[in-house]
């Protein structure tokens, strides 16, 4: 059975959740020009892409390519060049670092600490998503409430520092995101017909069982109350692996 199959059920005001995420972007491009949309290549950011679609307004898309990412999720990329015609900008992290990391830790790191473990993150992705966001006064996710219950109070925009971070899915439930994909013919990441609703770097995500939470298969070894990379969490310092300047 496919994710279509068993998520396809659609809030009864799914219809205005679209239509408000529609305005949203709008109103978010009118006020901030330089937007881009961080793609995890998951259901929701095939979701987000499309909406930014249907708004009409500009936002580059990029994806950040820890090098520890499944075949099936960079599949997704030329999938989405594809369908928009454009280009999704690929962020990677810079070479000496990973090299620094893995001698010091090995590639197991992740599942040693809690601290290793968003030290890696830390290598992979925080840094990969400071050029990522360069030059843009507004990124956009796939954030729902729904999600976790770190999430559970997100905003549709949040005025970081330097940017604004704009989250049109917020109230969205799961169902809801899949009636969008089966509506559009969107396509997904095929890991999603294998149970993983949440997906990121390979070593770190597992398929989920019946009854298991939602991000479950995320860093299961660890507390749900840790279960977050960074990227929507103020990073904290970490002296673990900074590579010599």
């Amino acid at each position: 059975m496919s994710a279509i199959d068993l998520y396809n059920r659609p809030s009864a005001d799914f219809a205005v959740k679209v239509e408000r995420a529609i305005a949203l972007l709008r109103e978010q491009a009118a006020a901030h020009p330089r937007l881009t949309q961080a793609s995890s290549l998951g259901a929701e950011d095939m979701v987000v892409t499309h909406l930014v679609h249907l708004a009409g307004i500009e936002a580059s898309v990029f994806v950040l390519e820890t090098g520890k990412l499944h075949a099936e999720t960079l599949a997704m990329i030329p999938k989405i060049e594809r369908r928009y015609a454009t280009s999704v900008r690929v962020f990677r992290p810079r070479h000496e670092s990973v090299v620094h990391f893995v001698r010091r830790h090995g590639e197991d790191a992740m599942y040693r600490s809690i601290e290793l473990r968003k030290a890696c993150c830390d290598v992979r992705k925080m840094e990969p998503l400071s050029r990522a966001l360069a030059g843009h006064d507004g990124w956009i996710t796939g954030l729902r409430r729904e999600q976790s219950n770190a999430r559970a109070d997100v905003g549709e925009v949040i005025q970081e520092a330097e940017r604004v971070k704009i989250s049109p899915l917020v109230d969205w439930t799961w169902g809801d995101v899949w009636h969008f994909i089966a509506l559009h013919g969107l396509d997904t990441n095929e890991l999603h017909d294998r149970f993983f609703p949440s997906i990121g770097c390979e070593p770190c995500t597992r398929a989920i069982s019946v009854g298991e939470d939602f991000r479950a298969g995320r860093w299961w070894w660890e507390q749900e109350s840790a279960k977050e990379c960074g990227l929507h969490a103020p990073p904290a310092a970490s002296s673990l692996d900074r590579t010599p300047a």
